[in-house]
């Protein structure tokens, strides 16, 4: 099974590839009870030349292909990007750009984003979430944003946890990441015990005949 994790981080080292390789690590830990994982990174920055040219010339790089070629072979993804001017980083979505359209279809995907203050956390779903959508990928409940003052604040680990399992659910086809039948879930929901609808309760009152 393969996950692969698109960062578009500029600098070395970079706040959006360390929020990357954290979501990857727990991610794979997650999924490793039900299969080998395999993590691939793909790093923006080292492809822009090649995305600017594709834009010009129409056809990848060599590298540029190989990187097109991990998104659309992968089971799952991490997708990470800085946020600039409010949205999403011009290198990202370049490189979205130039995928196939149909690539993404159905694939599992977790939105992830970074940024200098907490303000900015809406990013992920004014433009990371209608972006996927609209490539057809299946983007995980949980998205996850870290401000500069979350690292090493509560409630990152917690939400990077989250959305980990989300994805490992559906890269292995947990039951979890399904919806439970009806009657299994009102059971569930009920400590076990088994919830008569009231409708029965009431018609096993009426007199026979």
């Amino acid at each position: 099974m393969k996950l692969v994790v698109v960062s578009a981080g500029l600098s070395v080292p970079s706040s959006t590839r360390l929020l990357a390789d954290r979501l990857a690590a727990e991610t794979e830990a997650k999924a490793q009870a039900r299969a080998d994982v395999e993590v691939e990174v793909v790093e923006l920055r080292d492809l822009a030349v090649e995305i600017a040219h594709n834009f010009t010339n129409g056809f990848p790089g060599r590298k540029l292909a190989a990187a097109l070629d991990a998104v659309a072979g992968a089971d799952g993804l991490i997708v990470v990007t800085p946020v600039f001017s409010a949205s999403c980083s011009g290198l990202f979505k370049s490189f979205f750009d130039v995928l196939d359209q149909d690539a993404l279809t159905g694939k599992p995907v977790l939105i992830a984003a970074t940024g200098g203050s907490a303000r900015h956390s809406l990013v992920l779903e004014h433009a990371l979430r209608p972006l996927f959508a609209y490539l057809r990928a299946v983007v995980v409940p949980t998205a996850v944003y870290a401000a500069s003052e979350d690292w090493g604040a509560e409630g990152l680990p917690e939400r990077v946890e989250r959305a980990a399992g989300e994805l490992a659910a559906l890269m292995t086809g947990l039951s979890a990441a399904r919806p439970a039948a009806p009657a299994a879930q009102a059971k569930a929901e009920a400590g076990g015990f088994e919830v008569i609808p009231f409708a029965e309760q009431l018609a096993a009152l009426r007199p026979a005949g």
